[in-house]
């Protein structure tokens, strides 16, 4: 089978972006037609100042929600990153494939970095490294695809290219992966900023709905959602950023075509009404699981556990091969 690995960052409370953009697709699809990791991979959120308890529980949480979503560990593997040594062991080594030209070109680097001096903080190295940790994620485990998004494309392609060194160097150790754009994903945007990307990391405000937000809140925030000028509820996201992602969240959330959904409205506010209440009854059925697993945290810690045994014995091999390719000595 195809293998497929994915990971999500606990820097924040997952939004109905994350759901609707990857974490739908992952149970719905990929679970079931590849062998699919799952990771929370807890070491990248550590490359900005964070504080440790907060991290934690977004691990804990954001592993929870992957579980309510749908994933299900009888069809895939479900860890934490940090659970697994082989990831830090990995990226040392690609880091000594790497240049640093190639770190400092990335764009994510460059736009991170700047906030952070702006802030008036220091850039830490591993904001640097991070892309060589995210290749070791996906190499050490002899991934074919990698579902990303438009933001993470460059991060594959650094992948790419290391794999193909590493190997052209060393001797043949990686599958070189490909980066997959699903067409049933969703991109969500900013409720108030319709241009930007719904970010769990980024917005802490009302142009945000968590996917544990309670119906209240979910309702409030799409009824203010900010539309665009003119009545006429028209599907064009270039000259209509604001009603096109509503558009695109109601369409998401019944499988619908968002063009077609246009034309069915004559004002922004029975649109809202409707995308508020679909947005509602998507994510009853995960707020509730989210609450039975909450209840139940020895399961969650078994999946996790199970989980970061299955990708040690997947991932240790090709690590192990890769440390003795590069020229270092076998442990005894």
């Amino acid at each position: 089978m195809t293998r497929v690995f994915s990971g999500v960052k606990p820097t924040g409370h997952l939004t109905l972006g994350n759901y609707l953009g990857a974490m739908r697709r992952w149970a719905d699809v990929d679970q079931h037609q590849a062998d699919a990791l799952f990771c929370v991979v807890d070491l990248h959120a550590l490359t900005v100042d964070h504080d440790p308890g907060r991290v934690r529980r977004l691990s804990r949480q954001a592993a929870t929600l992957l579980l309510a979503s749908g994933l299900d560990p009888e069809l895939c593997t479900l860890f934490v990153q940090s659970h697994v040594d082989e990831h830090a062991r990995l990226s040392y080594l690609l880091e000594c494939v790497a240049t640093d030209g190639e770190m400092r070109r990335m764009i994510q680097y460059k736009e991170k970095a700047a906030r952070e001096r702006e802030r008036g903080g220091s850039v830490r190295l591993s904001l640097l490294t991070y892309p060589v940790l995210m290749a070791a994620d996906i190499l050490a485990y002899g991934t074919d695809e990698v579902p990303v998004g438009d933001d993470q494309t460059q991060h594959v392609e650094l992948t790419r290219d290391l794999a193909v060194r590493f190997n052209q160097r060393y001797g043949h150790t990686f599958v070189v992966p490909r980066a997959t754009r699903p067409q049933v994903a969703a991109r969500v945007m900013n409720l108030q900023e319709p241009t930007s990307k719904m970010g769990k990391s980024d917005d802490v405000g009302p142009g945000v709905v968590y996917l544990l937000d309670e119906p209240d809140a979910v309702r409030k925030k799409i009824m203010r959602a900010v539309t665009d000028s003119g009545q006429d509820v028209v599907y064009d996201p270039e000259a209509r950023p604001g009603v096109s992602n509503l558009l695109e969240i109601l369409a998401a959330c019944e499988g619908a075509d968002p063009e077609t959904l246009g034309g069915a409205y004559e004002s922004y506010g029975a649109l809202k009404k409707d995308t508020a209440e679909a947005v509602i009854e998507l994510l009853r059925p995960v707020q509730e699981r989210h609450k039975r697993f909450c209840a139940d945290p020895s399961y969650v810690e078994a999946v996790l556990r199970d989980g970061a045994v299955k990708a040690r014995e997947m991932a240790r091999p090709r690590v192990d091969a890769a440390y003795r390719a590069i020229g270092l000595l076998a442990a005894g």
